[in-house]
């Protein structure tokens, strides 16, 4: 069943945090048209490899811009506010998105209230770095460090290091992406619209759980430690014959289970029977751990972890990762019908019945101003000439 088809999301859009958001929108069927400046457009379209030699096409736009539509307006031209508002009635907008600072929001015509006003019961999502209040500008590796993600990343005698991936933008399009889901449902039953407002900024420091409580409540630092854990032992980074793999106990059951093989009964000793000893002595007992399984390989600790359930796993790169099985089967995929170009995409979380439907296909990330024609010609009915003075003058 296509829920989520006769949805229209229209998202003014660049950089990360919201293109992510849309990008899984899209993975559920709904109708998602980027909206981009005529001119400057999304600056993620200009990063990375220019694989299509063609403009604004570059693989890092590429990765997250699958299955949606794109439209250049320059809503700052009164001409432009003029087509904006007859597009959101025209189309039927179910969501407007957009991560413009908030100083614009009225200045453009995107504000809530001037919204709500041509669609009464839109869903309006306003990402930003630091709420709708501020206007303090912010990029991922910012928010990494004001958040304290970055402080507790690395080594515990090294700098602050950021994280591999961009979790306050992912994490962002994350929490967006559940309060959607939740204005939708709360329309279905009210009827009523919702007004959105997510901050980077908050989204970041609501994944300190542990830090945030346990530093307050026992006036604990809590920091960085490397590969190690703060409550657990031995949890960390051990070095194999042929590489490296990681293994995580939680309790004393599985320390128990793993000194009772052969290659680690060395280590059973009085001291390291609970969790408090191990965690008192984990610098040795981490050197004592790592003697032993540089001896041996990670598919033979593998073997042995898995058949006594304590968790272990080789620690792969990304191109082992897509070869996974678990993740094979699971990725998307996306081909340019104009140059042949297959892209292979992310997995979702949770396969959406539109993808299972499509087979995991998604259509090409658009390219710059592609559905122009199809919306504001075909839909609005403005003549190809019209077209031509608004492109001309930059309007579109």
């Amino acid at each position: 069943m296509d829920l989520f088809k006769s949805l229209t999301v229209v998202s003014l859009e660049q950089a990360t945090v919201l293109p992510y958001l849309t990008f899984r929108l899209a993975q559920e069927g709904m109708q998602v048209y980027r909206l981009e400046h005529p001119v400057y457009g999304d600056p993620n379209r200009l990063i990375g490899e220019n694989v299509l030699g063609e403009e604004r096409m570059n693989a890092y736009y590429l990765c997250i811009n699958a299955g949606k539509k794109a439209l250049t307006l320059d809503l700052a031209a009164p001409e432009g506010q003029e087509i904006f508002r007859s597009m959101i009635k025209r189309m039927k907008v179910d969501i407007f998105a957009t991560n413009q600072l908030p100083r614009n929001y009225k200045k453009l015509g995107i504000d809530y209230d001037s919204m709500k006003a041509l669609k009464p019961d839109i869903i309006w999502l306003g990402l930003t770095g630091f709420g709708p209040d501020s206007n303090e500008a912010a990029y991922d590796p910012i928010l990494q460090a004001r958040s304290g993600l970055m402080d507790l990343t690395g080594e515990a005698k090294g700098d602050p290091q950021v994280l591999g991936i961009p979790l306050p933008d992912m994490g962002t399009s994350v929490h967006g992406y559940g309060a959607l889901m939740k204005a939708l449902y709360q329309r279905q039953v009210t009827g009523e619209g919702s007004c959105i407002n997510i901050s980077m900024f908050e989204s970041s420091v609501s994944w300190l759980t542990v830090p945030i409580t346990i530093s307050v409540l026992m006036k604990k630092t809590i920091t960085r430690r490397g590969n190690t854990h703060e409550f657990f032992c031995p949890v960390s980074v051990y070095k194999t014959s042929n590489g490296f793999v990681y293994v995580a106990l939680g309790n004393d059951k599985q320390w128990k289970t793993m000194i009772s093989q052969e290659i680690f009964q060395s280590l059973d000793k009085p001291q390291y029977e609970k969790n408090a000893g191990r965690i008192k002595d984990v610098e040795n007992l981490n050197k004592a751990i790592n003697a032993i399984t540089e001896k041996h390989t990670s598919e033979e600790l593998i073997e042995l972890f898995n058949a006594i359930t304590v968790p272990i796993s080789k620690i792969k790169t990304v191109p082992e990762v897509v070869g996974d099985p678990l993740v094979r089967r699971r990725l998307l995929y996306s081909e340019d019908p104009k140059t042949g170009t297959k892209l292979t995409l992310a997995p979702p979380p949770v396969m959406s019945p539109f993808i299972e439907k499509t087979g995991g296909k998604l259509s090409f990330p658009p390219r710059f101003g592609e559905h122009n024609q199809k919306i504001y010609g075909k839909l609005l009915g403005y003549s190809d000439q019209d077209l031509a003075r608004l492109a001309e003058k930059k309007v579109i």
